[in-house]
């Protein structure tokens, strides 16, 4: 046996560098690095949500279901308002597809720190992880609820045409829309804890200042000001999408929707990465 081989080469640890404000300078870095975190949280995030519960993935179902059909009581027979050449309950469901999406992200990522205290407080890890995990339970959500949406264009026969392609760059834009509002208010939260019984009653008043129940067309004269909340122009893409462009799609109210979503999440990211710092001080 060749000396080499009764005594191999000892390899030398990789240097460990502590340096004031290296995560700071490392910090998008580290959230590649940390990705299969973001992956485990959205895993566990998934399964407590839907482990152990009677109604299981049709509680995803009977909520959507309900607001259907309030909504289509309410803003089709008592309002009269018209729905073009759409069945209402349709048009009704194309803006609740989307309205989910967002109040189910806003919601996890809005708790999803002070939900994590164990996890924040003991290690070390960009706490950017937490809310982007928690729209994971959003897509899931949005999955079972399409399952409706699919049944009512199979009973009224309405199918989507090539728009459908365009679909997920309105999804994308609701969930960076969620995000950018679900970090100012996680944020907010850890300091402020009223912000968990705030955000359910923004959601509730948000839910009657979205076109969810209505057209966006039966208020031509207030929509750029309408447009000015940016879920306006993610329901409109979901509609124009879905029902075949009966729905319009205005270019200017989506430029301005896509305008607030940039700022709200540039401000968003702005004030979490402010505050960040003393989380696991305050938490």
């Amino acid at each position: 046996m060749s000396p080499a081989a009764e005594h191999p080469p000892v390899t030398t640890p990789p240097e460990l560098v502590l340096e004031a404000g290296r995560a700071e300078a490392h910090y998008w870095r580290d959230l590649w690095r940390y990705r299969e975190l973001l992956g485990f949280l959205a895993w566990r995030d998934i399964k407590v949500r839907y482990k152990q519960t009677v109604l299981g993935a049709a509680w995803a179902l009977l909520q959507p279901a309900v607001t259907l059909v309030v909504f289509t009581f309410v803003f089709s027979r008592l309002a009269k308002m018209p729905s073009g050449s759409v069945p209402y309950p349709l048009m009704v469901m194309a803006g609740l597809l989307p309205w989910q999406l967002f109040a189910n992200a806003l919601t996890s990522a809005s708790g999803s720190l002070v939900s994590n205290t164990h996890l924040i407080s003991k290690v070390y890890f960009p706490r950017l992880v937490v809310p982007l995990s928690a729209l994971a339970v959003a897509l899931v959500d949005f999955a079972i609820v399409g399952v409706l949406y699919v049944a009512l264009s199979a009973w009224w026969s309405c199918w989507p045409d090539w728009r459908l392609l365009l679909l997920p760059a309105f999804m994308v834009l609701g969930l960076l829309a969620a995000l950018g509002a679900g970090l100012w208010l996680t944020a907010l939260t850890v300091r402020f804890r009223d912000f968990r019984f705030i955000v359910p009653f923004l959601l509730q008043l948000g839910v009657f200042l979205s076109p969810v129940g209505f057209s966006t067309s039966v208020v031509p004269s207030w929509r750029l000001l309408f447009s000015f909340n940016p879920m306006v122009a993610v329901i409109d893409g979901f509609r124009w999408c879905l029902l075949r462009g009966a729905q319009p799609l205005d270019a200017g109210g989506l430029l301005v929707g896509i305008l607030v979503t940039v700022l709200l999440l540039a401000t968003g990211l702005w004030y979490f990465r402010r505050t960040e710092k003393g989380f696991a001080d305050i938490i």
